[in-house]
């Protein structure tokens, strides 16, 4: 079975790319140091900070290896060419939220780039598949945990 693509912004590529960087190049460099320094007190078997210098390693190995898998299947939405016509990842989109009587605004992203905190929701999460395709005007009611959920679409611009 072929790996689902990773959809991200110019952006979110850069971010995971510069992650990426810092991983192999200064935080290799730093854990390799610590258990240097681990391994020159002596006795590894009670050694606590050799331990723990090893475990960082090993997260930081698989950090690297999960960017790597990411970045190796990547399809970057390019701003510029997005039809601002229908909502589609790499856009922002101002709803309404016909329960609550309040707008809102989304940013659709892959589902690597989404984090709640920063109203970045992923083009798989059911509030971003109800809006996918959706234009100005438009309603739809998304179905979640807590219920369902009217939207009225506002408007769609570029992720800026």
């Amino acid at each position: 079975m072929a790996d689902k693509k990773n959809i991200l912004t110019y952006a979110g590529l850069k971010k995971l790319e510069d992650e990426l960087q810092e991983l192999k190049v200064v935080r290799r460099q730093e854990v390799a140091q610590k258990i240097k320094e681990a391994r020159e007190q002596g006795d590894l078997s009670e050694n606590a900070e050799y331990d723990a210098a090893k475990d960082e390693q090993r997260d930081i190995e698989a950090r690297i290896e999960e960017l790597e898998k990411i970045l190796k299947n990547v399809e970057v939405v390019v701003e510029d060419e997005i039809d601002l016509e229908k909502i589609n990842v790499g856009c922002r989109v101002k709803v309404y939220d016909v329960e609550f009587d309040e707008e809102m605004e989304f940013s659709i992203v892959g589902s690597t780039e989404a984090n709640s905190l920063q109203y970045k929701i992923s083009n798989e999460s059911p509030v971003g598949k109800a809006l996918i395709g959706k234009e100005v005007g438009d309603s739809v009611i998304v179905e979640t945990q807590a219920g369902s959920i009217e939207y009225r679409v506002l408007a769609i611009q570029r992720v800026s």
